[in-house]
């Protein structure tokens, strides 16, 4: 719509000025009613300053103001498109979305940084989250379960940020990532099983690659009578079992008091008598009491990292135990890693887009000073693309070897013929 920026800025401060909050926030469920308020005080403001306005660019303001006095500006649109999965606003000016695995420009801009960060802090409130000059950091979930990132001024130099990761209304589960082509059928029979038996799995990947929604998907092959402890720093973790306790750590409030971090959750949650306990993810020094909680009888556990590779991935828990500030020796933190771990599940995404699950690895016990990884499955890409541009690639099975302890674990549960059936063991 061509209204100059000067323009929508004087209206906008009009209608802000005009609004009786009450009335308006008796019509925020009913847009049609809405509208037609906003439409009343636009005409209110127009007449007052003497501005022209036709009826198409009346309508296209009442429609920005009523988006904005929902709480979500121009991002509405975009978080009502099932095809957009990350919206990230750079200063009011520039949006990018990730639609299919790329990111694009969106075609709609904020008024000003002013609207833009008072659509943040509104976005923020709703969740209970403190956003001003003293907490201009904030990491939060909107009501829908979408994670939500804001950085404002002076921390975000080019005016306000905010970074949302949508998530699908509906589960994305194991037979959706196969047709996606995101694992082999044999792949999710394994993880499947290693489910089931109760094997402590490490889900290692990027930004962006599918390590929640993954987790997500396994969590269906728990036992359901199993009782599971979630803790997160923002809740976003949505399992599909009945007997599911979720925490959430807590920022210190405005004294510096009140913080609850997650190593303080998973301290308590040994306390609360669970099967299963599943941490969203390791960032730091609570990987040590999660990789206890592994080895004291809670096992089928499981957790995400940053990782680049399985082996990184073994890399970042020494490290993270490290931050613990437990003085423990690099061998014996090793030597819990390997008895508390079983699987490392890699996952990326490619530069044509596309989410794939490049390793499934097994720790299999420490040589020297090096923890072994097996790989059991790994995605293989070709030298040369398809023709619409996506990699190729092959999923291979490398095989299980008869001392896996997935193989234990399967014998445990009578799941040992099925598991030998991938590998063709029979």
């Amino acid at each position: 719509m061509n209204i100059s920026q000067e323009l929508q800025e004087t209206l906008r401060e009009g209608v802000l000025e005009n609004i009786d909050v009450n009335k308006v926030e008796s019509l925020v469920q009913d847009r049609m009613l809405l509208l037609g308020e906003m439409n009343r005080i636009l005409e209110l403001v127009i007449s007052s300053k003497n501005i022209y306005l036709d009826h198409q660019a009346q309508q296209y303001m009442a429609e920005l103001m009523a988006d904005e006095i929902v709480g979500l500006g121009p991002l509405r649109a975009l978080l009502e498109d099932d095809d957009i999965s990350d919206i990230l606003v750079n200063g009011p000016n520039q949006i990018y979305i990730e639609r299919k695995g790329k990111l694009e420009l969106a075609p709609t801009r904020f008024i000003n940084n002013q609207q833009l960060t008072d659509i943040a802090k509104r976005l923020v409130q709703k969740v209970g989250r403190r956003l001003d000059e003293g907490r201009p950091l904030v990491d939060a979930r909107l009501v829908d379960g979408s994670r939500l990132n804001v950085a404002i001024q002076p921390i975000a130099l080019d005016g306000t940020s905010i970074s949302i990761r949508k998530f699908s209304k509906g589960n994305i589960e194991l037979a959706d990532l196969i047709r996606y082509d995101a694992m082999s059928s044999q792949m999710a029979n394994f993880m499947i099983i290693a489910t089931r038996c109760r094997a402590n799995i490490i889900i290692s990947g990027g930004t962006g690659s599918g390590k929640t929604t993954l987790l997500n998907a396994l969590s269906k092959y728990i036992d359901p009578s199993e009782r599971i402890i979630t803790m997160e720093d923002a809740a976003e973790l949505r399992l599909m079992q009945p007997h599911v306790l979720r925490m959430e750590t807590r920022l210190a409030g405005l004294e510096n008091t009140g913080q609850v971090n997650m190593r303080a959750l998973l301290v308590n949650s040994l306390r609360m008598r669970p099967d299963r306990i599943i941490v969203g993810e390791c960032r730091g020094e609570e990987t040590f009491e999660m990789l206890q909680a592994m080895n004291t009888g809670h096992d089928g556990s499981m957790s995400t990292l940053h990782a680049n590779t399985p082996r990184d991935a073994i890399s970042r828990l020494e490290n993270m135990v490290m931050m613990a500030g437990m003085n423990i020796p690099m061998e014996s933190i090793r030597r819990n890693i390997v008895s508390a771990i079983n699987l490392v599940i890699q996952v990326s995404r490619l530069n044509d887009g596309s989410r794939k699950i490049m390793n499934i690895s097994e720790v299999m016990g420490i040589e020297g000073d090096r923890v072994i990884l097996q790989d059991i499955f790994s995605y293989k890409p070709h030298h040369e693309r398809r023709a619409d541009g996506k990699i190729s690639g092959e999923f291979v099975n490398h095989g299980l070897l008869m001392r896996s302890a997935v193989m234990r674990n399967a014998t445990m549960f009578d799941l040992s013929a099925e598991l030998k059936q991938i590998f063709g063991l029979e």
